[in-house]
């Protein structure tokens, strides 16, 4: 059994941390957040030591040593609290994006050959039934021609986005880097690094681009408008939409999410986990979409 330490326990995405460090057979003995709203803890963890400042819960864990630290505090954290949980000895397991900028890779990437331990990264639509599917699938799909690929991902949010650190780009890095890297991540995963990047529309809720890869030419889209969202999403009560299509062939991945996270810690235990290596065309290409539009 493995023993984990989280930080940021009250935001969105830990619960599926928290769950997947239970569904895999271990356990988690410490929680860092500045906040007190736990409770999703006595589902899981009761007995998890609280901490809501740095100093407290670096001097458990000094006496307390972890196996893995969870990051799923905002973006622009990552950086430092992944160096803070390798420092001591820890492995990482970090929901996306790792980091929010190229110059914040590479530092990364010398701090973890520095330390021996390894940086994971949850990129969980590689592991999606229908993604595995397409690999197998795409070797007869492919030819010599470039596929002609569209991709739409519609991710309703409210009022409320914009007045959090989702909403400030310094922060999240945007719509782009916190929402769309799963997006790029699977585009370059299927078909091929990045040649060339086209900008159509980038504004705070929407975007619009068209990609070059080296086995395929993509144009996509992103949005968080509920004006954007199908009407069978609003008539089933659905807040996403993804779609897929490749040479007008459909594949959904709106479906089958809900237990990715733990299928993710299961191959990073596993020493088969997506790293630095993996996450960094997504960051770049990212990086590279702003760079486009600040030029316009």
């Amino acid at each position: 059994m493995l023993i984990f330490g989280l930080t940021a326990a009250a935001g969105y995405v830990a619960p599926r941390h928290i769950r997947a460090i239970k569904d895999t057979g271990n356990t988690l003995i410490s929680v860092y957040n500045p906040y007190e709203s736990l409770g999703i803890l006595d589902q899981y963890f009761p007995d998890a030591e609280c901490f809501s400042d740095f100093e407290s819960v670096s001097t458990f864990h000094a006496l307390q040593s972890i196996d893995y630290l969870s990051i799923c505090s905002p973006d622009h954290h990552h950086l430092y609290q992944i160096c803070w949980g390798l420092i001591p000895g820890a492995n990482i397991i970090c929901e996306k994006p790792l980091v929010i900028s190229p110059e914040e890779l590479d530092a990364l990437e010398k701090f973890e050959l520095q330390l021996g331990k390894k940086v994971n990264m949850i990129l969980q639509l590689r592991l999606h039934p229908n993604a595995i599917k397409l690999i197998d699938e795409l070797s007869m799909i492919l030819s010599a021609k470039k596929a002609v690929v569209s991709i739409q991902y519609v991710t309703a949010r409210g009022r409320w986005y914009f007045n959090s650190w989702k909403g400030r780009k310094e922060q999240s890095g945007g719509i782009l880097t916190n929402i769309g890297i799963h997006l790029f991540d699977l585009l370059i995963w299927l078909f091929g690094m990045v040649e060339e990047a086209k900008v159509y529309h980038y504004c705070e809720k929407k975007l619009k681009s068209l990609l070059s890869l080296q086995r395929a030419v993509v144009e996509w889209s992103l949005s968080i408008a509920e004006a954007d969202q199908p009407q069978k999403c609003k008539e089933k009560n659905i807040s996403y939409y993804r779609e897929l299509v490749i040479d007008a062939q459909s594949y959904h991945l709106d479906q089958g999410m809900e237990d990715l996270h733990t299928e993710s810690y299961r191959e990073s235990l596993a020493g088969n986990g997506q790293g630095i290596t993996e996450a960094a065309p997504s960051v770049k290409l990212c990086h590279s979409i702003k760079q486009l539009y600040s030029q316009r």
